[in-house]
């Protein structure tokens, strides 16, 4: 049996200091669909740490995961809530958690200053798969939340979070067109944003 003998291609060197590639921006319409700015769980892992983390913990986890929120698991692997960055770098929930437990900072954990899962904004996966991103950011109007959690049922029929939207996320889509704007900090601000714009 004649054996294939393998041939490797010799490496190149570069010529000279060559450019990056990048995905490309997406350029959203208020009548794009809303799925289009769900960060979907089923494609991008979930951030999460345990309830008794400490909170300066929590701030290095997100620091280092580039992202602005974290779930707080309980030990059934339940959410039980989110911190997101303002409330691990601000002092209004962490003082309130250090005076009423009597504490230092360094033993106030994420379940001490997090927003507790009934407290969350939510809207189905069926649901947001029939709007637009105009028709979500309206029926959003009067929400202060930064984030709106996206659910569905798995197999089992239990009740499990499938992804997250955020209003700066659909800003940064779709608001490039309309710059420039203050930054949005929650549904409400982004709604005014677009009706403000006639898009």
């Amino acid at each position: 049996m004649n054996q294939v003998t393998f041939s490797p291609k010799p490496l190149i060197q570069l010529g000279s200091a060559p450019l990056l590639a990048k995905p490309t921006a997406r350029r959203l319409l208020p009548t794009s669909p809303a799925m289009t700015v769900l960060t979907d769980f089923s494609q991008v892992m979930p951030q999460s740490v345990d309830a008794d983390t400490p909170i300066d913990e929590a701030h290095l986890k997100m620091r280092y995961s580039g992202v602005r929120l974290l779930f707080v698991m309980d030990h059934q692997a339940h959410c039980i809530g989110i911190i997101n960055s303002k409330e691990v770098i601000g002092t209004r929930r962490i003082n309130i958690a250090m005076q009423q437990r009597n504490l230092s900072r360094e033993e106030v954990t994420a379940e001490m200053i997090m927003t507790p899962w009934h407290k969350l904004s939510a809207m189905t996966i069926t649901q947001l798969a029939s709007l637009t991103i105009e028709d979500l950011v309206l029926s959003m109007e009067a929400v202060t939340d930064q984030h709106l959690l996206i659910t569905e049922q798995n197999d089992n029929h239990e009740l499990r979070i499938r992804g997250i939207i955020s209003a700066s996320d659909i800003q940064s889509a779709v608001g490039k067109e309309i710059n420039p704007v203050p930054m949005a900090k929650s549904f409400a601000d982004i709604c005014q944003v677009i009706t403000g714009h006639d898009l």
